[in-house]
């Protein structure tokens, strides 16, 4: 079996923030496969097929890909950011392991990029300078009480926490309720980032105290980070510092 498929993130925007074991390993394809928007970064040129799917078609891309793989072909599976971070690269490993037996012959990479998480941490500071974790706020894949449950140990751990996938139009009171719990369990002054479409001309960063933060400062664009109690914002001319310390007390 000849094919191969490589994993890839190609980062929160910017093309300059694609590695260039990423840039190679698409200079190289003969498939592409991705969710619309991604794929539509991808430049088009002879000898590279671009195959676009719904963001809810995961497995099936999957499969496709590896399947595109198995007949010989030189395949990428395209995620945003990083590919291991809930995107592509578990996906494909769930249809690996259902599928048939061949498809684990294949030469399979997986290649990191820079997460929304890292790029947003970056333009404000380095709110994520102590122990922090993230969490998927979508409830498509797991239920709203195991949301809630990571979500308040997480703040009675007194973590940094980065929020993926905060807010979309089919479950706008998501947020809210998240928001609610935060309120439960840390001090109304934790400081709140909300950064949006980072790297990209559309690029807006919000930095608010919990009391103050609201569900509509948050869309699927933004990557919302909640400081722990003892990240610290350093006003000064030329914009705010978000930081955590690197010891806790």
């Amino acid at each position: 079996m000849t094919g191969s498929i490589a994993i890839v993130g190609i980062g929160p925007g910017d093309d300059m923030l694609i590695t260039p074991q990423v840039t190679a390993a698409l200079a190289e394809a003969t498939d592409v496969f991705g969710y619309i928007p991604y794929v539509a970064r991808i430049a088009a040129r002879d000898g590279l097929t671009l195959h676009a799917s719904d963001n809810r078609e995961e497995l099936d891309r999957a499969a496709q890909a590896l399947e595109a793989a198995a007949r010989g072909g030189r395949v990428v599976v395209v995620s945003s950011g990083d590919p291991g971070v809930f995107a592509m690269a578990a996906a494909v490993f769930e249809a690996l392991e259902a599928g048939p037996a061949h498809w684990r012959d294949l030469y399979i990479q997986v290649m990191p990029g820079i997460t929304a998480m890292l790029a947003a941490s970056a333009r404000a500071g380095a709110p994520l300078g102590h122990d922090f974790c993230a969490i998927n706020l979508s409830d498509n894949l797991k239920p709203w009480a195991t949301i809630e449950r990571r979500l308040r140990l997480a703040a009675q751990a007194d973590f940094a926490m980065a929020f993926y996938n905060p807010r979309s139009k089919a479950r706008p009171e998501g947020f809210a309720r998240t928001l609610d719990v935060l309120r439960e369990e840390c001090e109304p002054d934790r400081l709140v980032l909300f950064a949006r479409a980072v790297t990209t001309p559309d690029e807006t960063l919000q930095i608010v105290t919990l009391h103050d933060a609201r569900p509509e400062m948050a869309d699927m664009r933004t990557m919302v980070i909640v400081g722990s109690s003892q990240t610290r914002l350093i006003t000064r001319t030329a914009g705010p510092i978000l930081y955590t310390p690197r010891s806790a007390s």
